[in-house]
Formats: C-alpha cells, structure tokens, sequence
C-alpha cells in the first residue's frame, strides 16, 4: 500500500526498500501457503491411514462375531428343550452338539481364509 501512493515523505531510496520488504512479504506468503498444503498433505494421509486400520479391526471382529453366532446358534437350537429331538436322548447328544459346532466354527474359518478376510 505504501509503495502504491505516491507520498512525499518516502525518497527513492525508502522507495527502494520497501520494495525490498514487500519482495520478502511475498515469498513467506508463499512459503506459508505451500508449508500449509504439505502440512494438510500428510494429514489427509495419516488420517486415510488410520481410517484403512480401523476398516481392519471392523472387518476382524465382524468375521468373529459371524463366528461365533453360528455357535451361539447351535447352542440355542439344542437348549430349547424339544420333546421329539432325537439327539437329546442320545447318550452322546451333548457330544453331538459340541462336535457341530467345532466343524461349522472350523468351516468359517477355512471359509474366510479362502477369501483372504482372516
């Protein structure tokens, strides 16, 4: 603004340096501006990579709560108490049950592992 008017109390050498000031100004704006993209930069990174990670631990417990419902499924189907199941009166009923629910537990997870989610 300074160097825009023409204001008798500057001399050409004042002139001068304010030009020189101005010159300075304007490359630390600049360099501020590009120190602020860098910063902004790698903050979008680092905030991509903490969103990847938490994607991972959601994907690791959901595969384990899909688990472990099938289990849970099981475990409710043979606690009902029926009348007419013929494995409740087995003398390895409970055996039967435990074993069903090793394999499908074991099936997801060859399952997932085929897919390469676990």
């Amino acid at each position: 603004m300074l160097l825009r008017r023409d204001l008798p109390i500057f001399g050409p050498a004042d002139v001068a340096y304010l030009q020189d000031v101005y010159d300075h100004l304007v490359r630390v704006t600049d360099s501020i501006d590009t120190y602020r993209d860098l910063i902004s930069s790698a903050l979008d990174s680092y905030l991509s990579l903490q969103s990847n990670h938490l994607n991972q631990i959601v994907k690791v417990l959901t595969i384990a709560s899909i688990i472990l419902m099938a289990s849970s499924l099981i475990t409710g189907f043979y606690g009902m108490n029926f009348v007419h199941m013929p494995e409740l009166r087995w003398p390895i009923g409970s055996l039967w049950a435990v074993l069903l629910m090793v394999l499908v537990t074991a099936g997801l997870v060859i399952y997932f592992k085929r897919k390469e989610w676990l």
